[in-house]
């Protein structure tokens, strides 16, 4: 099958399959996303080695499946083992054997749901620790590709590793959604014909997610198709966000709380404010979910403009959790065609704003590219103003530059142009007097709008530079 979009992970892994070196290759990215698809497809299922741990399953019937792979990619006879120092010594032994055939030939070790197989005291991670270094290593015909959905795991036991696998990763793979040029393509490639704007209501229902996207039927209109997905009896995504969350993390409980209160407010949330909200008990561990939550691409985090960490602002971010927590959780109608009814309700309205504007905080580099900055360093930040000022004010994208301008971005979702009226225009010189007053900045201050079909009206003076939706498809 074809792999749509994902150029830069393809050539990256065209360049690891050319290295001539050993290579140790980390893919991530959270759950659904197409890691696996992508591994396999790219490498035609030529692997000389493949395993794949499982959540639900005890050591020993990971070790199980170990041998069992064993046998499946080798004709040759190895003994059967029982704990994981003896499997990665039979893994050597097998692929000493392949080598000897072939001393050209490239082999791939691939270890899909790697966190799932280091389970406690299982000694899974020391075992893959001495097969790395003590031998494949040292072996130019060895790539080993581990891959996995817990970012966060991966983050803190590989890349963070202080042990034996302390700086062993060459190369890492971040999958992440697709971007929206990319679902375009993917619905032509399905044969699924959209305009642009229904593409966007798209990517603010299901998030730019592959597994979700291929149970779009090419028949149904776009409501159709999210009632199939969400509403109608037997809905194939109708338990998907407790699955998500629950295969995930081990405590998913407090990540789904920390989840629900973000999603109480349109607006970005200090810590304290989501632990007043949640009610769960300030500490450690409360830091080490929504750490999690930020390092796995469900919540955002954007630190305030004037640097102090205690104010930053987290973002509910994930499309799929802010749609399903708005209008599937508690939808108690029972109406199988709950979206194709209510779409154009004033509630439809007010989400696809909130919706469209987190949208467009996962866009930033298309943003950058058609303000013609794409080479400008820069640091996507938020503000909200201080109690030392009487009126209070809040802009979720400012785009803080390196050659002295800040982009204060305004963004709104309309079906039409967006009228800049006497009463817009004085909003948002009321909010740049404030952000000026507030944070003490000399550099220059430009508005950018940011809409789906750009602005209209008398009082664009104000404005130095806009962004469409078309603009997001690059």
């Amino acid at each position: 099958m074809q792999i749509i979009g994902r150029k830069r992970e393809k050539e990256e892994l065209e360049r690891i399959y050319n290295s001539g070196k050993p290579e140790f290759v980390a893919v991530y990215g959270r759950r659904r996303v197409g890691k696996t698809y992508l591994v396999r497809e790219f490498f035609g299922g030529e692997f000389a080695f493949y395993l794949t741990g499982s959540k639900e399953e005890k050591e020993s019937e990971q070790i199980q499946n170990f041998n069992f792979a064993i046998k499946k990619y080798s004709d040759k006879k190895y003994k059967t083992v029982k704990n994981w120092i003896d499997a990665f010594w039979i893994l050597r032994a097998m692929l000493e054997d392949k080598i000897a055939e072939d001393k050209e030939k490239r082999r791939i070790v691939f270890i899909d749901e790697f966190p799932w197989l280091d389970r406690r005291n299982s000694r899974f991670l020391a075992a893959l620790e001495h097969y790395w270094n003590d031998w494949a290593s040292a072996k130019p015909q060895i790539v080993l590709i581990i891959c996995g959905s817990s970012t966060s795991w991966i983050m803190k036991k590989i890349f963070k590793n202080r042990g034996g696998l302390h700086n062993r990763v060459t190369a890492r793979i971040s999958v992440s959604p697709f971007s929206l040029v990319e679902m375009e393509e993917f619905f032509e490639y399905k044969g699924i014909v959209m305009n642009r704007q229904q593409i966007i209501e798209a990517a603010l229902i299901v998030g730019g997610i592959p597994y979700y996207l291929d149970y779009f039927k090419p028949a149904y209109s776009l409501p159709q198709n999210i009632d199939y997905l969400f509403f109608n009896i037997g809905a194939p995504l109708a338990n998907e966000y407790e699955e998500l969350y629950y295969s995930l993390f081990s405590s998913p409980g407090w990540c789904l709380q920390i989840i629900e209160a973000l999603s109480s407010k349109s607006s970005g949330m200090t810590r304290e404010e989501i632990l007043n909200i949640s009610k769960l008990p300030n500490g450690g561990r409360f830091t080490q979910y929504l750490e999690d939550l930020v390092l796995c691409g469900f919540v955002s985090h954007y630190t305030d403009f004037t640097k102090q960490k205690k104010d930053a602002l987290y973002y509910l971010t994930d499309p799929f959790s802010i749609f399903y927590l708005r209008y599937v959780k508690n939808n108690k109608e029972k109406d199988e065609w709950f979206w194709t009814n209510y779409k154009g309700d004033g509630g439809y309205h007010a989400w696809l704003g909130l919706a469209f504007e987190r949208l467009c905080m996962q866009h930033i580099p298309q943003i950058k590219q058609k303000l013609g900055i794409g080479g400008v360093s820069t640091r996507v930040v938020s503000w909200r103003s201080s109690k030392k000022v009487q009126e209070g004010a809040q802009i979720d994208i400012v785009i803080d530059r390196r050659d002295d301008v800040i982009n204060l971005c305004e963004v709104k979702f309309t079906l039409h142009p967006y009228t800049v009226s006497k009463e817009v225009d004085w909003e948002l010189q009321r909010k740049k007097n404030i952000f000026c007053e507030d944070t003490g900045t000399r550099k220059a201050i430009h508005w950018t709008m940011i809409t789906t079909y750009g602005i209209s009206g008398g009082y664009r003076s104000g404005i130095q530079s806009e962004v469409v939706m078309n603009d997001l498809f690059c």
